[in-house]
């Protein structure tokens, strides 16, 4: 599913020095595979992360989705189709003013026909066990449902493969639990 031969990347730091996030790394990740990438703050998790659907460019190196080359432009969205992403703030990644609006929001986006995204917006919440708060506005819900509504709107889109990026950093205990809680059942 994922095929990484000897990444780099590097950012530019204010005052334009090269820094080094990732060198050389190299990992397959097959589908079905559960897997957990652990480091230190800083250590580049989530910019390995954001390489695994093209939201970052290897400076160096390769990363292939299902057989796509992520620097191939014309392959970016197919590749984002695959590789659902669930960052580590909730609150940057849910954009609308109702939970379920906020859980349709990617299906309405990618042209999923009408009469399906209803199903897939109670499919997804199922999964998420957030069903009851579908109404609701997700600024008044807690952190680990926050990210459980995060969680539904990318397994609404159907990808082949969810990247979480450090999905329980912020929350409290419970809110951690809730979330781990959903990553098993998934």
């Amino acid at each position: 599913m994922i095929s990484i031969k000897n990444l780099k990347h590097y950012y530019t730091d204010a005052d334009g020095n090269e820094v080094r996030a990732l060198d050389g790394v190299s990992l397959e990740i097959k589908q079905g595979e559960f897997v957990a990438v652990i480091g230190a703050n800083g250590s580049g998790k989530s910019t390995l992360a954001r390489h695994l659907n093209a939201l970052l460019l290897p400076t160096d190196g390769t990363v292939l989705v299902d057989g796509m080359d992520t620097e191939d432009e014309n392959k970016m969205w197919d590749i984002r189709q695959k590789v659902g992403m669930v960052f580590q703030n909730p609150d940057n990644q849910i954009v609308a003013a109702i939970v379920e609006e906020d859980v349709a929001f990617g299906p309405e986006n990618i042209g999923v026909p009408g009469p399906e995204i209803p199903q897939r917006v109670a499919d997804s919440l199922a999964a998420v066990g957030m069903t009851e708060y579908a109404k609701h506005a997700p600024h008044l819900l807690s952190g680990g449902q926050k990210q459980r509504v995060a969680i539904a709107g990318i397994l609404a889109l159907q990808p082949e493969c969810i990247v979480l990026d450090e999905p329980t950093a912020m929350l409290d205990p419970q809110g951690r639990k809730e979330i781990v809680g959903t990553v098993r059942k998934l």
